[in-house]
């Protein structure tokens, strides 16, 4: 299993009291994924995000994977997702994008695409629309015209409902002849099959604890078997997602979590990913999930809800996933917890957990690509 981490420009309540905070909030960012890099992480993963505020300020993220590539040396850098949905980026800009991130990161660049995060932001760009599952629609058309603007000399060109191109040279090409790596985000099962079918890696945001393993597995490695891959290769890869805190003592790390405003987080994801199912008795915005305890951190490590704890008992927690079948484990960071201790977490994991655990040197997508 593999390892990751992934940045959103998550403010949260900062700025009511720092007029800095999302300044600060998307330097500490990239600092995290520096000290990643340095630690053994194989992926970083960067968001898109649009008018979500507190929740995610990261909607450039072309931009700041582009510092980030000349920053580090060894990580994949990850988008997670470029938005290829013509109304609000044009495929062939996106298609340029990739190309130019992978020169730029030396074949480092993974390409993660979706269709956003719910109705607050999509529509923002596609006013008048009202059934999100019309983005669907927008994204099955496009996804398969990537790898051709890549691949071909003169890219044919494309005419269809919602976008159209005549024939023209897409540059720059990616660097050494293939193509990035192809990831989807995907929520419910029906997704994880679709991206399979189409030899799509996924990206498990929609993955709360290990044993949501089980159906998400079914639903993707039954399907990648018979994968039609839209690019020149299988990307047969589950990521998924959690939250860690590591700290050199088990009462270290709960008092970090139960102190780093943990509920604020799941609180904007309902806020704006109203295609997600809400739990039953959840609070509607602008309630709030009540604040953690140290009790209720003790109760979500027991539910593997959450990955907390010195560095051995973090190494089993994460062996769990390893044995459920995850290819990539990768940590939403941060979440409200202060700077020196997510970068903390990021030390110890990469210097107790990662060695035991991914002992391959290279990454499963470069072995992919490479036709290994």
């Amino acid at each position: 299993m593999e390892f990751g981490i992934f940045v959103q420009g998550y403010v949260g309540k900062r700025a009511e009291t720092d007029p800095l905070a999302e300044h600060k909030a998307l330097m500490e960012e990239t600092e995290y994924v520096i000290q990643a890099d340095k630690s053994g992480f194989k992926y970083a993963w960067a968001s898109e995000h649009h008018f979500l505020d507190e929740y995610s300020h990261l909607s450039a993220n072309d931009v700041f994977l582009g510092y980030l590539a000349h920053a580090t040396e060894r990580i994949h850098l990850g988008s997670g997702i470029f938005n290829p949905l013509a109304p609000v980026n044009h495929p062939v800009k996106v298609a340029e994008k990739v190309a130019m991130l992978d020169h730029l990161s030396g074949n480092r660049f993974e390409f993660g695409s979706g269709r956003g995060a719910g109705s607050h932001e999509i529509l923002g760009f596609m006013p008048g629309v009202t059934d999100m599952n019309h983005t669907k629609e927008l994204w099955e058309e496009t996804i398969a015209e990537f790898p051709k603007m890549w691949l071909q000399d003169e890219y044919q060109g494309f005419q269809g409902k919602h976008w159209s191109l005549p024939p023209r040279k897409v540059l720059p090409k990616p660097y050494g002849g293939a193509h990035p790596a192809m990831w989807y985000a995907a929520g419910s099962p029906p997704s994880y099959a679709m991206a399979a079918k189409k030899g799509l890696g996924v990206l498990g945001f929609s993955v709360q604890k290990v044993s949501d393993m089980e159906w998400v597995l079914e639903q993707y490695k039954t399907a990648i078997v018979d994968a039609e891959p839209v690019g020149a290769f299988v990307n047969d890869n589950v990521m998924v997602t959690t939250t860690a805190i590591c700290a050199p003592t088990h009462a270290e790390a709960v008092r970090i979590a139960a102190s780093g405003g943990l509920h604020y987080l799941p609180s904007l994801v309902f806020r704006y990913h109203d295609t997600f199912p809400r739990p039953e008795g959840f609070p509607v915005w602008p309630e709030t999930l009540p604040e953690y305890t140290e009790e209720l951190v003790e109760v979500l490590i027991e539910e593997e809800l959450l990955i907390c704890g010195d560095p051995d008992e973090v190494l089993r927690q994460c062996e769990r996933w390893e044995r459920a079948g995850a290819d990539q484990l990768s940590f939403g960071l941060p979440v409200g917890v202060p700077k020196e201790e997510t970068l903390q977490t990021i030390r110890l994991v990469g210097e107790h957990v990662i060695p035991k655990i991914d002992t391959d040197p290279v990454h499963r997508t470069s072995r992919f690509r490479q036709g290994a």
